[in-house]
């Protein structure tokens, strides 16, 4: 329906102008009424891809107006509607004329020639141009005829020079492609990409090429290397879950360390990474960041348990009571074993409720009655009451689950077989 409205349209307006003569065109004015309305159509015609419409409306554009930019674009459109018979003959017709800069419609016209597959014609105009003008777009035009006749050593010396007047990265990339697949020339692509890098950085195209030729030779520390690279200019996420997964799959834990604390990607595989490597310091801090980000209850017992464990051989009130603090918050809305388990000891181990700790610990082996930790923690909290027959027996369990080896365990065996010693040696003293 539009295009017949708009052929249509164009039948009237030419007819309705047909009377009116040709001016020399003025330059940013209108040379006739309606040549606003000419450009709006032309340009929806090319908005929705009729570009047969839109080279009649442009061609009849510069008939109108005899502005050359017109018969350019008029070309452009044939050229994209495939009508290369039509544009070699339109630009023979108008080479004819006087116009100020015939370069561009022989553009169209090699380009045209070579579509056709007229290499030996295309080639001889490509070459004539390019000498003449020098400049980097005929370079390309030139190679591009080459790549058509699959003569890509001849294309890779037309880009190279194309590639020297601007180190475009799309010439760069028209060679790298060239170089690794059609000449097999793997590491002077890779050279080519690299070098560009390093005196131009690595754009997301560059970058994209050299990942792609890098997940092909199956290269993992070049992959590494530019997903790095790449991650600096985007910041993608995506990307950095990549390099995430380079770093776990070479086991570089320490590297991997580094990179998250720099990005700030994965601050839970952080304070995992902090854990394996037994920095408490440090996983007391994310964790503590972590709880105040979003107020997760898990973040806040992590975060007493590791700032327990980071001052353990310094432990003063304050740190004490702040873990007290943190933990108690948490068992009161949180139900796991862990943290009550935690809390627990701590208030027997440093005498602070001794009943209360083993109150909570009570109430954890309720749900794991065989827990060789908890048992201990209840064991100790024996000791601490002076019941050391009670704690004997029940570390003599201990020992037979799971954790039995522990050094703490057999640190409280050792006490508590010194406490009942003790309780002999004051029961035979007394006789």
């Amino acid at each position: 329906m539009y295009k017949i409205f708009l052929i249509f349209f164009v039948t009237v307006l030419f007819t309705a102008c047909s009377t009116m003569q040709q001016q020399a065109p003025a330059s940013n004015k209108k040379v006739f009424a309606q040549e606003d309305a000419y450009i709006m159509f032309a340009l929806r015609a090319e908005q929705v891809k009729s570009y047969k419409t839109a080279a009649e409306l442009f061609e009849k554009l510069y008939q109108k107006s005899q502005k050359e930019e017109y018969l350019i674009r008029s070309l452009e459109n044939r050229y994209l509607a495939k009508d290369y018979e039509d544009v070699v003959t339109l630009v023979n017709k108008y080479l004819e004329e006087t116009l100020k800069d015939k370069r561009q419609l022989l553009r169209y016209k090699i380009a045209s020639l070579a579509e056709l597959q007229k290499i030996p014609e295309a080639k001889s105009l490509a070459l004539a141009l390019a000498k003449k003008t020098q400049k980097s777009e005929d370079y390309i035009l030139t190679a591009d005829v080459y790549i058509k006749n699959h003569e890509y050593e001849d294309a890779l010396k037309y880009l190279e020079s194309a590639y020297a007047k601007e180190y475009d990265e799309k010439i760069l990339d028209k060679m790298a492609i060239i170089l690794y697949i059609n000449l097999s020339r793997k590491k002077d692509a890779i050279a080519e990409l690299e070098t560009h890098t390093r005196v131009h950085g690595c754009s997301e195209l560059i970058c994209n090429r050299l990942i792609g030729i890098y997940s092909n030779e199956n290269n993992i520390e070049g992959l590494l290397s530019v997903y790095k690279r790449k991650y600096a200019l985007t910041k993608d996420s995506e990307i950095a879950k990549k390099i995430i997964q380079i770093y776990g799959y070479n086991r570089d834990y320490i590297k991997l360390m580094n990179f998250l604390e720099e990005s700030g990607e994965d601050d839970a595989l952080l304070l995992q990474l902090y854990l394996s490597a037994r920095d408490f310091q440090k996983a007391f801090i994310l964790a503590d960041k972590l709880y105040k980000n979003d107020g997760s209850l898990e973040y806040l017992g992590q975060s007493a348990i590791y700032e327990y464990e980071a001052n353990k051989k310094d432990l003063n009130k304050k740190v004490l009571d702040s873990v007290i603090d943190k933990l108690t918050k948490v068992v009161k809305q949180n139900s796991d074993s862990l943290y009550k388990n935690y809390l627990g000891y701590i208030l027997i181990d440093h005498e602070i409720d001794v009943k209360l700790g083993m109150k909570y610990i009570k109430e954890v082996l309720k749900v794991k009655p065989d827990s060789g930790y908890y048992l201990d923690s209840l064991a100790w909290g024996y000791y601490k009451l002076g019941q050391c027959k009670k704690a004997k027996k029940l570390m003599l369990k201990v020992k037979k689950l799971e954790g039995g080896d522990d050094p703490e365990v057999d640190m409280h065996m050792k006490k508590i077989n010194q406490c009942l010693k003790n309780k002999i040696q004051r029961g035979k003293s007394n006789k």
